[in-house]
């Protein structure tokens, strides 16, 4: 199983320091479970995604494998 990730300046992005990101070879029953979930708690799946990437970056934080990342305005 490979994961590739790419990522990429997003030409038509409203935010200034956005990009985008290309993620392959994801199990099928993967992105099925994943779909159910953001549906489930009535989230976009890009909100949902962030979601959980964010969630788990400040529990890093929290122990101290990952320095503190700059706060939000």
């Amino acid at each position: 199983m490979c994961y590739v990730l790419a990522m990429s300046k997003g030409k038509d992005s409203k935010e200034p320091d956005s990009g985008a990101w290309v993620i392959r070879d994801i199990p099928r029953e993967t992105m099925y479970r994943t779909r159910i979930a953001a549906a489930i708690e009535r989230k976009r799946m890009k909100q949902f995604l962030l979601d959980l990437v964010e969630a788990h970056l400040q529990e890093l934080e929290k122990k101290g494998l990952l320095p503190k990342g700059k706060a939000k305005d």
